[in-house]
């Protein structure tokens, strides 16, 4: 198994991105509110507790896009006609088979290329594939998928599989200019496929973003636990309590850590100072809910078009396979 980065001459990406993500660690630090962003929840430790907030009873997400795969995987490797599929943010890639065994029962797919930060889930789940789909050339890519969508497989037709509900987690304008470079990365032909979480009861959103067992208070706390070992910071971890609220003018889940007492943190790798008041919040992530037609819009306005919408039967969760102009 190789990464897709291998063949590249120009500077290593991982250094590209750790600089571009602590400036903006720092602006976002610096803003008001605070924001941290949620490339820092995602160490393997982050990784193994996101895991297991998507098998929780409260999390709907998981299991509304697992019955839409199964029921319509074979009909997106119909319709895409896609070689290979790309994985972003694939994680353990755990969804991903009933999606591929659709590809692969269709006859056409040749390689699977999937994408992640965490090394150790990444190459965990590509021998799990490996062993799956002998005949299938998996071809795992470490990276970050807001740096590096420059360095995916070319070549053949491809599907970009975005999963999860995770384009959700860009504000407004991250998430367009998201999808703008995605286009400019795709040729003509192929497709991007998206989960998006759908507007619904906001005590049933809620439900899912502050489960009974805590296991999303402990990964979004893991940002602040990423900081301090990464970059040299001395966050104090017990004085801040996870507060997750519904924005209903953006139509999204905030996921805030609020702090119990004034505290001064530094953090070395910046040089940077960050004096937090009592009751302030630091913001990490957020989860927006989608109106199909709205997305719709946007994916047009991005350069893509056929646009296909997939949903469970409930109404909870969709898929939307759209082909790049």
């Amino acid at each position: 198994m190789t990464s897709a980065n291998d063949t590249h001459d120009e500077a290593p990406p991982e250094t590209d991105s750790r600089s571009g993500h602590l400036a903006q660690l720092r602006r976002g630090l610096q803003a008001r509110p605070r924001t941290i962003p949620p490339r820092w929840l995602y160490d393997d430790r982050g990784s193994e507790l996101f895991d297991q907030i998507t098998r929780l009873p409260e999390y709907y997400p998981t299991e509304a896009e697992r019955e839409i795969l199964a029921r319509y995987s074979a009909k997106i490797a119909e319709v895409s006609g896609a070689t290979t599929v790309v994985e972003l943010g694939s994680g353990t890639s755990d969804k991903t088979r009933t999606l591929l065994d659709a590809f692969v029962a269709h006859g056409a797919i040749e390689r699977f290329a999937p994408l992640d930060v965490s090394e150790a889930t990444l190459f965990f789940a590509a021998e799990v594939l490996d062993q799956r789909y002998p005949d299938l050339a998996v071809e795992p890519v470490v990276g970050d998928f807001t740096h590096h969508l420059s360095g995916l497989p070319v070549g053949g037709t491809r599907l970009i599989a975005f999963l999860g509900g995770t384009i959700g987690n860009f504000y407004q304008e991250e998430r367009r200019a998201f999808l703008g470079a995605l286009a400019d990365v795709l040729e003509p032909g192929d497709s991007v496929l998206l989960g998006v979480d759908l507007l619904k009861a906001v005590d049933r959103i809620l439900a899912a973003y502050d489960d009974s067992d805590g296991v999303t208070d402990a990964f979004i706390r893991n940002a602040l636990q990423v900081i301090n070992r990464e970059l040299d910071a001395d966050f104090d971890i017990g004085n801040f309590e996870y507060v997750p609220f519904w924005d209903a003018r953006e139509r999204r889940v905030d996921m805030r850590l609020r702090a119990c007492e004034p505290e001064r943190a530094h953090i070395g790798a910046l040089d940077l100072d960050v004096d937090v008041e009592a009751g302030e919040e630091l913001r990490v992530e957020i989860s927006t809910k989608f109106d199909p037609s709205e997305l719709t819009a946007e994916l047009v306005d991005a350069g893509f078009d056929n646009v296909e919408f997939f949903a469970d039967p409930n109404g909870d969760f969709g898929l939307v396979l759209a082909r790049r102009t």
